[in-house]
């Protein structure tokens, strides 16, 4: 049943699609967006666009259609396997790219390429996220576990819990980190001021990162990092909040930052116990083609 709500805007300014999408924070910006190209926003009774700009007084209809059922449908995007065998696969996952379905991204995800390319996933986290056991943003590159079998999920799931997953990530972020390494220790939940955003709060949860430096640029560096927890966002916000966000994240970053499609953050090291075997394996996904064009032209001299 479609859910009918009414508002007035009192004190809001800016695009209607960015107002509502923070009036009503559980849902995405781009499902807003697709709400008032289908005429379900209604301005002072009439239809607008989607980069109409509120003005004070302006009453909103909203007409919150009802979620359609999410499913996962085998679909042949490619993907680059690093590893697979009965139990586990390990993919490198390009950025861009959503790890399984949501109602903002239905398909074209990760899991829909992992159901056409490998015969076998796991069933315990449901039909929308057969064999995933851990995720990285969309915008985020780099190598994810995926268990083939029950069996499989289970061990790869206690080892994250137990924190013996080695997850080495690499970032290229805004200034001069001086110091050549460090630990950032500090909870992270979702922002008080901002429902679809993490940060740094005094009642979130346990969250570790280890850094230390790579290379230093004249307003960059570039940085290893290792994580000790998995909290939403996790890099992202602890490298916000000790004042060296990552270059390129739109949503974590400054608005003046290098060009890219995302954030420069790769998850170029993965290391587990394989849960048959027993063996240690770690697999090792070089930076993407556009980080690395990044990293070359940082490194060129400045013409005077």
């Amino acid at each position: 049943m479609t859910e009918k709500l009414e508002m007035t805007i009192t004190n809001e300014q800016g695009r209607i699609d960015k107002v509502l999408s923070e009036r009503l924070s559980s849902y995405s910006r781009s499902q807003i967006q697709q709400w008032v190209k289908d005429g379900e926003v209604l301005v002072n009774g009439q239809k607008v666009k989607a980069n109409y700009k509120v003005q004070s007084n302006d009453h909103f209809t909203v007409h919150i259609p009802e979620d359609k059922p999410l499913e996962a449908k085998a679909c042949d995007i490619p993907i680059e396997i690093v590893y697979q065998d009965q139990d586990v696969a390990v993919v490198n996952k390009p950025q861009g790219m959503v790890v399984h379905p949501s109602q903002g991204h239905p398909n074209h995800t990760l899991v829909n390429a992992l159901l056409f390319h490998l015969d076998h996933l796991s069933g315990i986290n449901g039909v929308i996220r057969p064999g995933i056991v851990h995720r990285i943003d969309k915008d985020t590159s780099g190598l994810l576990m995926i268990a083939k079998n029950d069996r499989s999920h289970a061990s790869l799931a206690q080892q994250l819990q137990e924190k013996t997953i080695l997850r080495e990530y690499t970032a290229l972020v805004h200034g001069n980190i001086k110091h050549q390494k460090g630990t950032i220790t500090a909870p992270i939940g979702r922002s008080n001021t901002n429902r679809k955003m993490q940060a740094v709060v005094d009642n979130g949860k346990f969250a570790v990162t280890h850094f230390s430096v790579i290379e230093r640029f004249s307003d960059f560096t570039l940085i290893k990092l290792q994580l000790e927890t998995g909290r939403t966002h996790q890099i992202r916000v602890h490298m916000k909040y000790i004042g060296y966000p990552i270059a390129g994240d739109p949503v974590y970053g400054p608005k003046k930052t290098l060009a890219s499609n995302g954030q420069f953050l790769h998850a170029g090291t993965l290391g587990f116990t394989h849960p048959t075997s027993g063996e240690q394996l770690t697999f090792e996904a070089p930076l993407p083609e556009n980080f690395k064009k990044t990293l070359a032209n940082l490194r060129q001299p400045i013409d005077f």
